[in-house]
């Protein structure tokens, strides 16, 4: 029996994605890592800012500003506040879904208990929303998983994880859960979340029934 459904957020719960990487993709330019907003979307998919920011000054070549991370989620809250929208579906199947749930992420606490309000999601997650930057350890380590289970009370043999990029995957592997990865419909997202994830789906309309 699931004992928990754990969810990631940026792109499983909220449509942020394009959103958030444009707005990393003009940062890193403005830092002089010519990168596109296409690019930047498949790039930097599942990282965390730490991460992203690495990978920006080896294509610059020199240290981003001392306020870029500040500048960059300011700039995203601010991007959110009029364009975030929910998943599609999600919200029926949130209300579908009658096993625990939870969400953990490599974002920050605000960031999500943010976006999760815009789109009125928070009221499924309040008091289970779980932050890499909490216990610092960010996916793929599977730490974060491994936490929120125990916080829980859940096994983590009877947790599902629904995620949608390879390092999200690769924890959930690594913490001995069965994960289930979410396209969109997406022909990228079919081809690569493929290589390491058996159960995929394509529309939030189906994760229910694959949960039952």
């Amino acid at each position: 029996m699931t004992e928990l459904v754990i969810f990631d957020c940026d792109g499983v719960l909220v449509d942020s994605e394009n959103i958030g990487k444009s707005v990393l993709a003009q940062a890193a330019t403005q830092e002089g890592a010519a990168i596109g907003a296409d690019e930047a979307l498949q790039l930097f998919r599942g990282l965390s800012m730490a991460e992203c920011v690495a990978e920006i000054e080896r294509r610059s070549g020199r240290r981003v500003h001392d306020n870029f991370v500040a500048d960059v989620r300011r700039a995203m809250a601010t991007a959110f506040e009029s364009d975030l929208r929910a998943i599609e579906g999600i919200h029926a199947a949130l209300a579908a879904i009658t096993r625990p749930v939870c969400v953990a992420s490599n974002g920050t606490m605000a960031k999500m208990e943010h976006m999760l309000r815009l789109t009125n999601l928070l009221g499924h997650f309040e008091g289970r929303i779980f932050s890499a930057y909490d216990i610092g350890a960010w996916k793929p380590d599977p730490g974060l998983f491994l936490h929120a289970a125990q916080a829980l009370g859940a096994e983590p043999s009877r947790c599902i994880v629904v995620e949608d990029s390879l390092s999200g995957i690769r924890a959930a592997h690594a913490a001995g859960m069965r994960v289930l990865g979410y396209t969109a419909g997406d022909a990228h997202a079919i081809s690569e979340l493929g290589t390491e994830c058996a159960d995929l789906f394509h529309s939030m309309d189906e994760l229910p029934a694959l949960l039952s």
